[in-house]
């Protein structure tokens, strides 16, 4: 897989414009208000995305990402070791504090992930195959809440999971699953449908959604080969919905 760093995420910001890409997607432009984006053919088609887009009912959200081939249809290569083994991801960061999924507040940017990676297993909560152990389903498309900062340590302008120091306590989902990272592990599980993926997720109804902004993006993470601080580095951007993360979709 030909890795290219994209500074962009370093310079992800929580003020959005209100433009919207062009483009003439039917999945994309059947959901009002999606952030949409031209198809590139020299990008990998699941992870070429042609349109972004989140609705909210009263405290679930669901967001959805259209792309330009099968979404879901590449998995990560089984390393078959946890230090340098890779995460590959469709990702909506959003404007929300931390705080409204349980982790310390202003702690960073939140972010919903769905993610595959066939060397480890971050639910421990979940038998996402269905085979009685729990243990060993990561390969399987899931979701989790992140918290994204930038880390200079993953290369010039790139982002990675907070890391949790040795001996901090900082407040964490109850979902939480245990990785010294700001990662919870929720359950809530990706429905693809060909070219598109969508998560819904719920929260507390006493979280303000109203407004709240977003954007899509699809990713490679990487382990640190010696499963040390800091632990998951953002390594590849394949693409951004808005074309320069300004956050443009907003939720009902």
């Amino acid at each position: 897989m030909k890795r290219h760093l994209i500074p962009l995420f370093a310079t992800l910001t929580l003020t959005a414009s209100t433009a919207f890409a062009a483009g003439d997607h039917d999945h994309a432009v059947n959901q009002n208000g999606a952030i949409l984006s031209d198809a590139d053919a020299s990008k990998i088609a699941a992870f070429d995305i042609l349109g972004a887009h989140a609705h909210r009912n009263t405290n679930t959200v669901t967001f959805h990402m259209t792309t330009n081939g099968v979404a879901g249809a590449d998995i990560p290569t089984a390393t078959g070791a946890v230090g340098g083994s890779d995460v590959l991801s469709y990702v909506w960061p959003t404007s929300l504090d931390p705080s409204s999924v349980g982790f310390e507040g202003g702690t960073g940017i939140l972010a919903l992930a769905a993610t595959s990676h066939p060397d480890f297993d971050d639910t421990p909560l979940y038998d996402e195959n269905l085979d009685g152990d729990p243990s060993n389903d990561g390969v399987i498309w899931h979701s989790h809440w992140v918290v994204l900062t930038p880390t200079e340590a993953c290369g010039a302008g790139a982002l990675a999971v907070r890391d949790i120091p040795e001996g901090a306590t900082p407040r964490l989902p109850a979902t939480w699953p245990g990785f010294p990272i700001f990662l919870d592990s929720p359950g809530f599980s990706p429905i693809f449908d060909g070219p598109e993926i969508a998560v819904t997720v719920a929260f507390n109804r006493d979280v303000d959604l109203q407004g709240a902004a977003y954007d899509g993006v699809t990713a490679a993470l990487r382990v640190n080969a010696n499963i040390h601080s800091p632990l998951l580095c953002v390594v590849d951007v394949f693409d951004v919905a808005s074309g320069d993360l300004s956050l443009p979709g907003r939720l009902d």
